[in-house]
């Protein structure tokens, strides 16, 4: 694709990395076929290629309204596309810098701007967020039926391990987890634990960055993603063998912190380390002898839902698929499995029309098999499919840990 970026982008790190990026497409169109948006749409705007299009045409100087933005705002990045495209095109992190761009060219309406002040200054904060969660769960019985649903029940947490080895592998507490799964990281420490590997949190570190990073609060991501660093460093110096990541949203922007901080003078070199050692849970123990553990034991098949992050962000596709066959679990058959199920990080809130739609479209393609259980690899996707889903959904990890 030829480009010609006016100066005020073509001169910077991000608009030149945008430009290679808007090089790299042919406009084969090869990714409208598995974009979510355009399969429900049928609109080249609500489409990859034609996203594209539009965010090429403001990098040029063209005119841009309140319409490009909503066919913007409409694109979940899941990057689907991305797995699809032949030529590599990197369209997560084209969209990533010209919504960074826009927000500041096009102020958005008081109402969307006070919705994402929202979002970015209370999910991310464990403790506020937690706090929140709980008083939400203490009049969960109250709330009209459509709010109720948004609720998760609360769970109580498990226990750690008590035991310590010599293998070491980190992990991310992260910001919604706790308090809403609060056993996912415990039973993935219990599995570990019985593999002869502790798994550590570091207190200090907490929301990976992606919520405010991905509404466009570069600055206020690029920060955590450094305290984040600050946090596992002394374990990674003391040996630590592996960040592994129990919710793949995560995974995927840990995975990034290398890209995302590498013209930072005092993070680079640590980002690099970390975004090399970050693995998922899956790619983990995939490789270890999974002899310890007992069967799992489940009555009826489970239907397990990739999320984007895993199969399109962190290439992970079939790997937790791989390790739950091995581990003895009997998998349902599903359709579909490229497909958002809607969740997105915080798209479910912002736009919960189209929301709702890919939810319905995932809950029939994972149910088609006739499940006892959907389990999946990320919180976001958890919570979002239990909203609806006629049965328990649990992270996989939890199938091990019995």
């Amino acid at each position: 694709m030829q480009t010609n970026l006016v100066q005020q982008f073509a001169n910077t790190s991000d608009g030149q990395e945008a430009e290679d990026i808007l090089r790299a497409c042919v406009h084969c169109g090869f990714c409208t076929a598995t974009c979510p948006t355009y399969q429900e749409l049928n609109d080249e705007r609500d489409g990859p290629r034609g996203r594209i299009y539009l965010m090429k045409m403001f990098l040029e100087g063209g005119e841009v309204t309140e319409k490009t933005r909503e066919h913007l705002d409409r694109c979940l990045t899941c990057r689907s596309c991305e797995t699809t495209c032949p030529s590599g095109v990197q369209y997560g992190r084209l969209v990533d810098i010209s919504r960074g761009l826009l927000e500041r060219e096009l102020p958005r309406p008081p109402q969307q701007r006070w919705l994402r002040w929202a979002l970015t200054r209370v999910l991310p904060e464990r403790r506020l967020f937690g706090a929140l969660l709980r008083v939400g769960q203490a009049v969960r019985p109250a709330l009209p039926g459509k709010l109720r649903i948004k609720v998760p029940p609360r769970r109580k947490p498990s226990p750690w391990p008590a035991s310590s080895h010599s293998r070491v592998v980190l992990a991310l507490a992260g910001c919604a987890q706790p308090t809403a799964a609060p056993n996912t990281n415990a039973a993935a420490a219990r599995v570990l634990d019985k593999l002869g590997v502790t798994l550590l949190e570091a207190p200090e570190a907490g929301c990976c960055g992606a919520v405010n990073y991905h509404l466009s609060e570069h600055e206020r991501g690029l920060e955590q993603m450094r305290r984040n660093i600050d946090a596992w460093w002394p374990a990674i110096e003391a040996g630590a063998e592996a960040i592994v990541m129990t919710a793949s949203g995560c995974g995927a922007m840990v995975q990034d912190y290398g890209h995302l901080l590498r013209e930072d003078p005092v993070y680079a070199r640590k980002a690099k380390r970390v975004s090399e050692l970050c693995m998922d849970l899956g790619a983990f123990l995939l490789n270890e002898d999974l002899g310890p553990l007992k069967a799992p034991v489940e009555q009826g098949k489970v239907a397990f839902h990739c999320p984007c992050t895993l199969q399109h962000a962190m290439k992970q596709s079939g790997v937790v698929e791989q390790l739950l066959a091995k581990a003895g679990v009997e998998l349902a058959a599903t359709r579909d499995s490229h497909l958002c199920c809607g969740s997105a990080g915080t798209y479910s809130i912002t736009q919960p029309e189209m929301s709702q739609k890919l939810l319905d479209n995932k809950l029939n393609a994972l149910m088609v098999d006739t499940p006892v259980r959907i389990v999946t690899a990320n919180i976001g996707c958890q919570l979002h499919l239990e909203t609806k889903a006629q049965v328990p959904v649990n992270h996989w990890i939890e199938l091990l840990d019995r």
